[in-house]
């Protein structure tokens, strides 16, 4: 039975949770990744220069972390394409993007507003902390991180006193788990076990990070239950294994690398990443052993070239694309509902 009061915080405020709509569960509309850069290999070098043209897209897609204007994810020109692509987002038939930015990803609250005001996407923002190596000062203690991020989910953010984060995320770790990282987990189940609230992890590129990461969350009083373990396609990949881990670990189980379409994967060359029929057969997985409920899908954009503007999927390419191929696959209506409806708005209510 739904209740009267169930609300989200958004950056205009308190939101009904029951018009939040559809909603993308973890993108980024601002934020810079150059941390993350990766050589190209050397016989491909002359394609990766300071713009993104037809002529090059190609390659970037098969090399996206070796462009640093792709990993600049915060300059006009993203932020150009980033409202122009939430406009289609908007008018294709999304409601809510909830915007992972945090300390250490360059989050800019004041751009949230912008789109939002200008595209009527309702955008809920984030706190707490990344992964150890984008951080200024990573000998902050557990207290202090707890004291931030309790601030910014009561009070108002840091830079935006007048806003309030809607979740906790994401919080990052790396494999193995560094003490920084550690804290910020533990920090962030103190704060959740407090106020209830949803939270949601990045989980370093081992398929025993997830597992370890709620471990640290629940031995700290976090509630699996309001917990997202985010980018379950390039770090679980057995089918069998990740019920196992859903079975476990009792939190959301979630696909965010919806319109991904490269097996080499830069960052973990060693696994070969799924395609989208394959999210999808993970869903159907899912739903075949009654755990819909636990599914969240998303993209996680966070680099320029997945854009439309530079040749990309955009945040459209699950409702235009990922869910007429799930129909085809036998998903009904109130499926795509409870996937894109009522799974992000029961993990999001406090």
């Amino acid at each position: 039975m739904e209740h009267a009061t169930d609300y989200v915080e958004t950056v205009f405020g308190k939101k009904d949770a029951n018009q939040l709509g559809r909603t993308l569960t973890h993108e980024h509309l601002s934020m810079s990744f150059i941390d993350f850069y990766v050589q190209p290999p050397s016989h491909l070098k002359q394609f990766f220069d300071d713009k993104i043209e037809l002529q090059t897209v190609g390659i970037l897609k098969q090399y996206p972390y070796s462009s640093f204007y792709n990993l600049i994810y915060n300059d006009r020109y993203t932020e150009d394409a980033v409202l122009e692509d939430v406009k289609l987002y908007k008018k294709f038939g999304g409601g809510t993007i909830v915007e992972n930015s945090n300390y250490g990803l360059k989050r800019n609250i004041p751009f949230m507003k912008k789109v939002s005001e200008a595209t009527g996407i309702n955008i809920i923002a984030g706190t707490g902390y990344y992964v150890s190596a984008t951080q200024t000062n990573e000998n902050l203690s557990k207290e202090e991180m707890y004291d931030v991020i309790l601030k910014e989910m009561t009070i108002g953010c840091e830079e935006s006193p007048d806003v309030k984060a809607g979740f906790i995320g994401e919080i990052g770790s790396t494999w193995p788990i560094t003490a920084f990282e550690k804290r910020a987990i533990q920090a962030t189940a103190e704060v959740q076990q407090q106020l209830k609230c949803p939270v949601s992890f990045h989980p370093g590129r081992d398929s025993a990070a997830p597992s370890e990461i709620m471990r640290i969350y629940q031995e700290a009083g976090g509630d699996a239950k309001k917990a997202i373990l985010s980018h379950l396609d390039r770090t679980i990949l057995g089918l069998e294994e990740l019920l196992e881990f859903s079975d476990n670990a009792k939190c959301y189980c979630q696909f965010d690398l919806f319109g991904t379409e490269c097996s080499f994967y830069q960052l973990n060359p060693s696994i070969d990443m799924i395609s989208d029929a394959q999210r999808i057969e993970r869903v159907k997985y899912f739903r075949d052993n009654k755990k819909l409920d636990r599914v969240l899908l998303s993209h996680d954009i966070h680099t320029k070239h997945k854009l439309i503007k530079f040749g990309g999927h955009g945040f459209s390419h699950i409702l235009n694309n990922v869910i007429p191929k799930m129909m085809l696959k036998d998903f009904v209506l109130e499926e795509i509902d409870m996937l894109t409806i009522h799974n992000p708005k029961t993990w999001l209510i406090s």
